[in-house]
């Protein structure tokens, strides 16, 4: 840690012993417009009127939407996004220096965006404990994960910070041919619900074991996640150019990737 400066080094100690950081949005009016363009949206696809206050409404969306709506509502809003030519760039600078600190300052981002709406008692939307590398993702990767409403308790997601995690990770081969439940029930006790207020994000490893619970909360969760990771490092099934696209090359890197020694010499 001898090269970052104090405060960098302190975010790499949390991650670390955490697994997970939560910070301000750095970028909060990209945020903002994140979040009002998809109230937008949403409102459009369900004839309403466009809400002066994204917040109620998010929130309360329920009143709007039935779960047999709910994901054809959702994919509208994820395509609205992929389709606005400033989302991209806006979704990145709301962790910017969180990504360069922990991650690296060459950054490959996913192309596409996950996007979850969770109504109130929706079983649907459940996500059960699971950690991505075990579907074969890089363990390089990081999500950054933004909600759009205030989330706590079973409204957010949780996760089973690193060093316990590492703990159950030594355990997991006891519960071969049990199921994904009894394996929550087993590590419940050290999970953490994330309270994540608007205008704060999350980047976690996913390495860590995480997932969400049925939203027994009394307003709708909404929330987005994209995957980056440093551009050379390992890519596993989810490849560059496929399911990654670079997006902070430095010029000494495409120099150095575009050079080819002078030929005609005898060896």
């Amino acid at each position: 840690m001898a090269f970052f400066h104090p405060d960098e080094a302190r975010l790499c100690a949390t991650f670390l012993e955490r697994g997970y950081v939560i910070a301000p949005a750095e970028d909060r009016a990209a945020l903002d417009r994140i979040r009002a363009f998809v109230a937008a949206t949403a409102a459009a696809f369900l004839g309403l009127p466009e809400p002066g206050d994204p917040a109620p409404f998010l929130d309360g969306i329920g009143s709007h939407v039935d779960d047999a709506r709910l994901n054809d509502l959702r994919l509208a809003v994820i395509d609205a996004l992929l389709a606005a030519p400033w989302f991209r760039d806006a979704y990145f600078a709301c962790g910017k220096r969180l990504l360069e600190v922990l991650v690296g300052n060459e950054l490959a981002m996913q192309r596409g965006l996950g996007f979850s709406v969770q109504l109130p008692d929706d079983p649907s939307s459940v996500l059960p404990l699971h950690s991505d590398v075990w579907s074969e993702d890089s363990p390089f990767e990081v999500v950054l994960w933004i909600p759009l409403v205030d989330v706590a308790r079973t409204k957010s997601m949780f996760a089973l910070p690193l060093d316990r995690d590492a703990v159950w990770r030594e355990r997991l081969g006891a519960f071969a041919g049990r199921t994904v439940e009894e394996l929550f029930s087993a590590v419940e006790a050290d999970v953490e619900f994330l309270d994540i207020p608007y205008g704060n994000v999350l980047l976690f490893t996913h390495t860590i074991m995480h997932g969400n619970r049925m939203n027994r909360e009394a307003t709708a969760r909404w929330s987005m996640n994209v995957r980056f990771k440093s551009l050379f490092t390992p890519y596993s099934d989810k490849k560059l150019g496929d399911f990654f696209t670079p997006i902070t090359l430095r010029p000494a890197s495409r120099i150095g990737m575009q050079y080819r020694l002078p030929g005609g010499f005898d060896v």
